[in-house]
């Protein structure tokens, strides 16, 4: 019998459990605000990926720590406790590895348990620009020359963080046009074998599909599926363009799907097929993706609410129990943390205008659909409190770090 996650009321305080963010981008973070204004082509998803490179170029690993250890406070003052970092930035400029090659991936661990969070460092593989294409300058940091260069870095993770319980490791390919098909296979079965978690960007914009098309003749589930990658183990991230087999295919398999609708509307990818993705029996969790708004309860009724716009229907797909378990449980789960979700609490202020006299038998529905980060009290992981009175203890020094990247990086 599996434990369904539960809001409750103990000492004039809700408490619910911890909240999972499965898919996050941290060194993003830096980009909030600053790619809203059209220019060439920012009025596209490409064109905000071309300002997404042009942070990259200049990024170095003390500003990855301070960016990461900031967004990771905002998360964990947002209700927050564990985050999947779905890490693709390895290597220095042009490309060339660090004298660890690690060194970038154990910062962004560094900082989230500087922060206080559980961590899954989602090590992606990036072994191409994509199909028949030139990387261009940024990329460079991304591209490992060989799959075994990945696999060799997920070894080294993986004994590294052996033995601390609120670090995880994932294996990821970062894309079907990023990592050639026989090299997302080796790595759908290195995750088979040492039991992880297997992420991966899939049919988040229709210029992927189409790439996609032109390469292998269909889209990126249906490869995916008739290739055999799709598993219970498998996070199929924004999955945002499918039609009815790829649906089915992602249900039958009991794959994760993850959405990231704050980051999904941001960059006008569309609206993911949420009630048919559950109806077939895929699994939801939610991720933050590129930090574009740090509000773990808004990210997590986001997914109905959307869903309601696109079906026209008042209640769509996920009524609150099912959300909850989405946002806790299942997010735990998808980062290879299972076992530790009824660790981690949130504690809501009762008397925050946001959730102010609800009714106790539908606090659940009145938390996630109402709450806000304002509401957040405190936030506790393994017992060790990370937040109290809504403010994270280090969050001074932290904004100060972060604030002495973004001039160094020529933000501010």
């Amino acid at each position: 019998m599996i434990e369904a996650p539960r809001v409750s009321f103990e000492a004039e305080e809700w408490v619910m459990p911890g909240l999972a963010t499965a898919h996050s981008h941290a060194f993003q973070r830096a980009l909030r605000g600053r790619t809203q204004r059209r220019a060439t082509r920012a009025g596209t998803f490409w064109g905000w990926r071309d300002e997404m490179y042009r942070l990259v170029e200049s990024l170095r690993p003390d500003d990855l720590y301070a960016i990461a250890r900031f967004a990771y406070t905002e998360l964990a003052m947002s209700g927050v406790t564990a985050v999947g970092e779905f890490h693709y930035v390895h290597h220095g400029p042009g490309g060339r590895p660090y004298a660890d090659r690690t060194e970038l991936a154990d910062a962004v661990v560094r900082a989230a348990r500087d922060v206080g969070l559980r961590i899954c460092l989602i090590r992606t593989a990036y072994l191409r620009a994509g199909y028949r294409q030139a990387a261009v300058p940024a990329q460079e940091r991304f591209i490992d020359p060989s799959i075994d260069l990945v696999l060799r870095d997920l070894d080294a993770l993986r004994s590294r963080y052996a033995d601390d319980p609120h670090v995880s490791v994932a294996a990821a390919a970062h894309s079907i046009r990023a990592v050639p098909l026989p090299d997302v296979k080796a790595l759908a079965a290195y995750a088979e074998a040492h039991d992880l978690p297997f992420h991966m960007h899939v049919s988040e914009q229709r210029g992927e599909l189409e790439e996609c098309r032109s390469e292998h003749g269909t889209t990126p589930v249906a490869v995916l599926s008739n290739e055999g990658v799709l598993s219970p183990r498998f996070v199929a991230v924004h999955a945002t363009h499918l039609d009815g087999a790829e649906i089915t295919a992602l249900g039958d398999r009991g794959s994760f799907v993850c959405i990231c609708r704050t980051t999904e509307r941001d960059l006008g990818d569309g609206l993911p097929p949420v009630s048919g993705l559950l109806g077939a029996g895929a699994r939801l969790c939610v991720g933050v993706d590129s930090h574009a708004c740090e509000n773990a309860f808004e990210e997590v009724r986001a997914v109905e609410l959307d869903e309601r716009s696109r079906v026209e229907m008042r209640h769509a797909a996920a009524e609150a129990p099912l959300m909850l378990d989405a946002a806790t449980r299942l997010g735990y789960a998808a980062c290879g943390l299972d076992a530790s979700w009824r660790e981690d609490h949130v504690h809501l202020d009762p008397d925050d205008p946001s959730i102010a006299a609800i009714d106790p038998d539908l606090a659940a529905d009145a938390i996630l659909f109402g709450a806000t980060p304002r509401t957040v009290k405190s936030v506790s992981v393994a017992g060790r409190p990370i937040v109290s009175e809504g403010r994270h203890a280090q969050y001074g020094e932290t904004l100060k770090l972060y604030r002495k990247s973004l001039r160094q990086l020529e933000l501010i």
